[in-house]
């Protein structure tokens, strides 16, 4: 592609610091780890960071530490990449999906409740695509209910709801640094939480179940390793001491396809909650109603033989193969998330973008409509 879907924004201080690691004895479990914890914890506002090898894993300790297991169920969105409903299947627990907004493309609030039973433990809204869900009323259902709750952050870092940075509002929130998210280690991610307990329980279980004060073949708990290296945690250290610049720059990005696109009656944009303010992960539109999944199909082929990088952010996770045939999911059970799914279509999003890049790919994808 001559014309990437995404790209990583490394400079020689990301290097540099690298470099640097790999010139101690501590490439894993030393400094950088407490260093770039407490780092996250402060920009999240929150009392605790847990450093873990992917948002993955992350998402999967919560649910461990939790407490959520077999015959439990959680509430999630099926508009979201897998890892948000895989890490309940890890321990057993169901996932329970709720339809989305059309607008804003998140979990819709309205119908949650609709969807708590006796055996529901928890809540996992997605912020997706970096705009996060309307917490306002999930935080007063999982209240009444006594329901805890995740926030997958992954792709939210530096968004913020009524001035709260995301992750930090819920019980715990979690994080991804792909090298295709707002900052990046490589592989990474990070738990962000208030709560002491959560917090070194997640720590024991991300270290094979050691705990702090314990010998390394002092095992009191089942555990794994879904450590992050002092490698990646340099990288993490100065891309989030730059964050501002990424944002600053990837929404200038967005607001150049948002001018071309605001005027086309064929594409339609996520909406941005009032209350919202949103670091983009990625840049995704909808196809407008005329058109279906085989229009948006031939649109991303023809648009990657030209050498512009684009997908189909995200596919339904109820119509993935293992979950229809865990679970009997079928197309209508989601119509709204089937119906945007269906349309979707993510463009080019990264630093290296020149508003020329930005016209072209316009001009191409109108083309194809």
């Amino acid at each position: 592609m001559n014309i990437p879907l995404a790209q990583p924004d490394i400079t020689d201080r990301e290097i540099d610091a690298v470099v640097s690691v790999l010139k101690t004895p501590n490439l894993a479990l030393g400094p950088k780890l407490p260093e770039f914890e407490a780092r996250f914890a402060e920009h999240c506002h929150t009392k605790h960071a847990v450093a873990v090898s992917n948002g993955t894993g992350g998402l999967h300790l919560l649910v461990r530490a939790m407490g959520i297991g077999e015959g439990d169920e959680v509430i999630t969105t099926p508009f979201s990449f897998v890892a948000s409903a895989n890490c309940m299947l890890y321990e057993r627990a169901k996932p329970v999906f709720v339809d989305i907004d059309r607008a804003t493309w998140n979990i819709d609030p309205a119908l949650i409740e609709a969807a708590v039973t006796a055996r529901t433990k928890a809540i996992i809204p997605v912020d997706v695509f970096g705009q996060i869900a309307d917490f306002t009323p999930i935080r007063a259902l999982a209240d009444r209910h006594k329901l805890r709750i995740i926030e997958d952050s992954c792709e939210a870092l530096g968004s913020t709801y009524r001035g709260r940075p995301g992750g930090s509002l819920g019980n715990a929130g979690v994080f991804g640094f792909y090298p295709n998210k707002q900052i990046t280690t490589g592989e990474g991610g990070m738990i962000v939480t208030d709560d002491e307990d959560l917090a070194s329980l997640c720590k024991s279980l991300r270290n094979q179940g050691r705990d702090f004060m314990g010998g390394w073949l002092d095992h009191p708990r089942l555990g794994y390793n879904y450590r992050l290296s002092d490698i990646n945690c340099a990288l993490g250290i100065v891309q989030l001491d730059r964050l501002t610049e990424i944002v600053e720059t990837r929404t200038r990005v967005a607001a150049w396809y948002d001018a071309i696109f605001a005027s086309d009656a064929r594409i339609v944009l996520q909406q941005p909650h009032p209350d919202v303010f949103w670091s983009r992960f990625c840049y995704v539109v909808r196809l407008a109603d005329e058109y279906d999944v085989t229009h948006r199909d031939r649109v991303i082929t023809a648009l990657r033989e030209k050498g512009i990088g684009c997908s189909n952010y995200f596919a339904p996770i109820h119509l993935q193969k293992y979950m229809v045939e865990q679970f009997g999911f079928s197309r209508g059970d989601f119509p709204n998330c089937e119906f945007v799914a269906d349309r979707t279509l993510a463009l080019p999003f990264h630093k290296l973008l020149s508003q020329k890049d930005i016209v072209r790919i316009c001009d191409e994808l109108g083309g194809l409509l």
